[in-house]
């Protein structure tokens, strides 16, 4: 047995390293909520990633995305587990209590997916003539369709649940919604449900889908009350889902931590990665420490194998978790700069030069690349269009140039009501 071996298996820990300044392991706590998407942090913590470079990980599980935020902002965390757009929101001053927050290090991509209830799913049978293999555009026509259906007949719109006002799960519940002519701001209804409730709300009829990360979209569909129609790798397979968050003041006032950490992380995110490691990893999270669903649901979602429904139905989605592979690790500003214009869009941010810098300062590539050097950084680090790539593009085929936010946000048909913005000016 190798030594990597015994680290997973939990047979062998790693003895930590003093930190340079002469002082012991460095203890972080860190917050997180329980979804597969948290797998980095809790393989750092579990298999001695973190301990071989002198860091004890405290991971500190939580109910919702806006405990995880103001905790991280009233230090009871040093960092976080969290949502792709907080950072963004956060230096943007908007939410309740925003604190200053950023992102040294992405945690992966992939991981969500949007589940209607089965009685919604087969009404759009009944009156798009959605089959059982139709795509994510396909079901978001078929939706519309139902929706228009239900308003002829006088019917109350849909409740449809989502993570976080600023999350990768309402931008991508609403760019599903738009890109098949649904306006999300009126024509359904969108809540916040936390993710581990949103199985048992969808059961109980208090909501008729969501769009929501792993393990919680199967939990459904293998309960016979839902249907996964569409999954993230569907609207922007490259898009960075969960990432690391701390405050701006912390990492300048801890540096060689920051440093030892994302080394921590990436070598972390390597083992996740690897599908030699799923079941090892499935065991753990599957703990009720962390996620505490079960094993078997975990291991299929890590080898992106869907029960669609109770039926049967079943679809494989490669890479569905991305934790290491093609630099999903490396914080590019150029998604901060899309998450900020579906934040215009949507009219949650107005569109300035100032506010633009802002959103892009959440991501710091400058730490990603001073831990683990410029051979870690991808060639296109600095100058990025996003969706122009096989493999990468968005579900309705738009490409998003940073540089021209006006004609990408004014391109959209669906948006805020009567938006209609220039390029951003200074201010």
């Amino acid at each position: 047995m190798n030594a990597l071996t015994k680290i997973a298996s939990g047979s062998a820990r790693i003895a930590s390293p003093a930190l340079s300044n002469g002082e012991g392991p460095r203890v972080l706590r860190a917050g997180f909520i329980p979804l597969v998407d948290a797998s980095v942090l809790i393989a750092a913590a579990e298999f001695g990633f973190a301990a071989k470079e002198g860091i004890a990980l405290e991971l500190v599980k939580d109910v919702s995305w806006a405990n995880v935020r103001d905790r991280l902002a009233f230090r009871q965390f040093d960092i976080a587990h969290m949502l792709s757009p907080m950072p963004v929101a956060a230096m943007l001053g908007l939410g309740s209590n925003p604190s200053p927050t950023i992102t040294p290090f992405s945690l992966g991509r992939g991981g969500n997916a949007i589940t209607l209830s089965t009685r919604l799913f087969e009404r759009m049978q009944q009156v798009a003539g959605t089959g059982e293999t139709a795509g994510a555009m396909e079901n978001a026509k078929a939706l519309a369709a139902v929706l228009a259906d239900m308003r002829a007949r006088g019917e109350s719109m849909p409740t449809l649940g989502m993570t976080y006002p600023f999350s990768s799960h309402n931008y991508e519940f609403r760019y599903w919604l738009a890109a098949g002519g649904i306006d999300p701001d009126h024509d359904v209804k969108l809540v916040v449900v936390p993710p581990p409730l949103t199985s048992d709300a969808l059961a109980a009829g208090a909501i008729d889908g969501f769009c929501v990360g792993a393990p919680w979209n199967m939990v459904a569909s293998e309960r016979g009350v839902g249907r996964i129609v569409a999954a993230k790798q569907d609207i922007w397979p490259s898009a960075p889902e969960k990432i690391l968050g701390m405050r701006p003041d912390w990492a300048e006032s801890h540096p060689e931590t920051v440093s030892r950490l994302i080394v921590a992380l990436d070598a972390a995110a390597r083992w996740c990665d690897d599908a030699a490691n799923h079941d090892a990893l499935a065991d753990v999270l599957a703990d009720p420490r962390y996620i505490a669903a079960p094993v078997e649901i975990i291991r299929h979602v890590l080898a992106g194998e869907f029960s669609l429904d109770a039926k049967g139905n079943r679809r494989v989605i490669e890479n569905y978790f991305q934790f290491h592979g093609q630099f999903a690790n490396y914080p590019r500003p150029s998604q901060a700069l899309w998450i900020y214009s579906q934040m215009i869009r949507w009219g949650q941010a107005e569109p300035s030069l100032a506010l633009a810098r802002a959103a892009a300062s959440a991501y710091r590539p400058d730490l990603y690349r001073a831990a683990l050097g410029d051979d870690c950084t991808p060639e296109d680090a600095d100058i990025r269009i996003e969706g122009d790539r096989d493999g990468e593009r968005f579900m309705d085929g738009r490409i998003f140039d940073p540089g021209d936010f006006a004609a990408y946000i004014n391109g959209f048909e669906v948006k805020s009501a009567s938006i209609a913005i220039r390029q951003p000016d200074e201010g």
